[in-house]
């Protein structure tokens, strides 16, 4: 497994498309690569699936190709998935 934690915090645009390959490769070769990272747009164009948690406590899990930034903001602030806002 793979874990990575905020992997292109502070780089510059190059080495962020860097590191995005190389996730990805792993990830492509069956490697299980867990990202933690605040860049929603990097968890949407990267992840497969997004476990959202708030306050310490899971929210929910989607598919990053079934889901959009609208939907994971509000779980991010403790919204489950089919609950009103």
């Amino acid at each position: 497994m793979l874990i990575a934690v905020q992997p292109t915090r502070g780089l510059d645009v190059g080495s962020i498309e860097y590191i995005h390959k190389r996730l990805v490769e792993q990830r492509d070769v069956g490697q299980a690569v867990l990202l933690v990272s605040l860049e929603l747009d990097e968890i949407l164009n990267i992840a497969d699936r997004i476990a959202i948690i708030c306050n310490g406590e899971l929210i929910g899990m989607v598919n990053a190709n079934e889901t959009n930034e609208s939907e994971i903001g509000c779980m991010m602030a403790g919204v489950r998935k089919g609950e009103q806002a």
